[in-house]
């Protein structure tokens, strides 16, 4: 896949939309994770330091085409020290702006022309630019006006983050260095069908955890007692495990887990194997037998390919054992020149981020739907729409 980047043209004195991805969690007016945006900041700061003119189009949450400040990119804008444009269709401004100018738009979700890819809504957000140019990861996988729609309408570029992505998720796509365990984890096995497929068909060994392994071992036979799990999955987990027999990737199912009687992150913790789940156990956390076999098998890799986390890694200590171990040992076989790591998805993400190894990882991706996708083999709207013929 080859695309089209920035690097290298012309930008002095020139519009330019630039669509990023904030959407990033924010308590109380304060920003709780700027991964994101710091992310963003080398193209950022390539245009401005070449002479753009600079407008960020960004989005935060799901406001559903109206305007509800619940979801304002004003936190965001005073993080970075800009200027909040209110209106995503406002031009007035742009004749103000001068050579190496940075402003930001009000969340473009907020019009419904956004998520409806609407043509008309796209050439108003397109009109006064003279370049496009996509750094947001995340939302590639959308068909928007903001990642495909202005597109069709003005030269467009992937920029720093954009390209990065790519070349990285790529590299462990085509050649990564053997042996390659994925590790995938999560809520739902039919969100992640595809994925769990494309990773069965590239990887070694293939480890399922959190509540996906609950639901395959439910499959298998096992006692899940009052937990999460998708009991109309079955079948679709029995033909996951038989395609990856099929193409000689051996699958990891957890042995125990943590479970409690209540799912809160004060309950009591105890470590049972499957065999040993009572009809009340609620399972939290993977269980210390599951989390010593994964840690060896990250021992033993040359690549890593990590999204979600194997239990509730948010309720410290308790019940972020599991995720917590997963992490600290990719963290440090990387440090170590032992391992390639990518990570993925916004709750992996923050683990990495609890325990202070985020910056040990190989690459940590931006994306979580959009990095799934990718590596599932879809094509990505907002990234197709770059690529050069």
């Amino acid at each position: 896949m080859k695309i089209r980047t920035i690097n290298g043209v012309d930008v002095r004195g020139k519009y330019v939309l630039l669509r990023d991805d904030f959407n990033v969690q924010i308590v109380d007016g304060e920003i709780t994770d700027a991964f994101r945006i710091e992310q963003s900041m080398p193209t950022i700061k390539m245009l401005c330091n070449a002479g753009a003119r600079v407008v960020i189009v960004a989005h935060r949450g799901r406001p559903k085409g109206v305007r509800n400040m619940e979801y304002t990119l004003a936190p965001i804008a005073k993080y970075l020290g800009i200027r909040l444009i209110p209106d995503c269709l406002d031009k007035e401004f742009l004749g103000d702006m001068r050579d190496g100018d940075l402003v930001m738009l009000e969340n473009v979700r907020f019009y419904p022309g956004e998520e409806k890819n609407d043509p008309a809504f796209s050439a108003q957000l397109a009109r006064g630019f003279d370049l496009f140019v996509n750094d947001a990861f995340a939302v590639s996988h959308r068909a928007h006006a903001s990642t495909v729609g202005v597109a069709e309408i003005l030269p467009s570029y992937a920029g720093i983050l954009l390209a990065s992505e790519i070349e990285h998720l790529n590299a462990v796509m085509e050649n990564p260095a053997r042996p390659l365990v994925s590790i995938v984890a999560g809520s739902k096995v039919s969100t992640k069908i595809g994925v769990l497929k494309a990773l069965a068909k590239l990887s070694d060994t293939l480890i399922i955890g959190g509540a996906l392994g609950t639901t395959f071992n439910f499959a298998m036979g096992g006692r899940v007692g009052n937990s999460l799990y998708e009991a109309d999955q079955k079948e679709t987990a029995l033909e996951i495990l038989e395609y990856a027999r099929e193409n000689n990737c051996r699958v990891l199912l957890p042995l125990d887990k943590g479970v409690a009687k209540v799912f809160e992150r004060d309950a009591v913790r105890e470590n049972k194997d499957f065999t040993q789940i009572q009809d009340d156990d609620v399972i939290i956390d993977a269980g210390i037998k599951t989390t010593e076999r994964d840690v060896a098998e990250i021992k033993k890799a040359k690549t890593v390919i990590w999204n979600g986390t194997v239990g509730m890694a948010e309720w410290m200590p308790t019940w972020s054992y599991g995720s917590f171990a997963l992490a600290n040992a990719i963290a440090e076989q990387t440090r170590a020149g032992k391992l390639e790591s990518i990570v993925g998805g916004g709750d992996t993400v923050a683990a990495l981020e609890a325990c202070g190894v985020k910056d040990d990882i190989t690459y940590v991706s931006t994306g979580g739907g959009a990095f799934l996708e990718f590596i599932e083999g879809r094509t990505l709207p907002g990234i197709a729409i770059l690529e050069d013929m």
